[in-house]
């Protein structure tokens, strides 16, 4: 789970690429669910809310 401080010490690249990466693992996780591999359900609410972390996050408007 990111931090606050982790989100803001992020270029705008490194935001993108990490908004990639959870975005991913969220497909690979909902392709868990479905297939009844999921064992860590509370990793989907996780992911979920790292995404909306980077993309709401104070650097997010472009002040930095």
């Amino acid at each position: 789970q990111m931090k606050a401080k982790e989100i803001t010490a992020l270029t705008t690249a490194e935001m993108l690429d990490k908004e990639k990466q959870y975005k991913e693992e969220l497909f690979n996780l909902r392709f868990q669910q479905a297939t009844g591999q999921l064992e860590n359900t509370a990793r989907l609410s996780q992911v979920r809310k790292n995404i909306a972390r980077i993309k709401n996050g104070p650097s997010a408007t472009g002040t930095q």
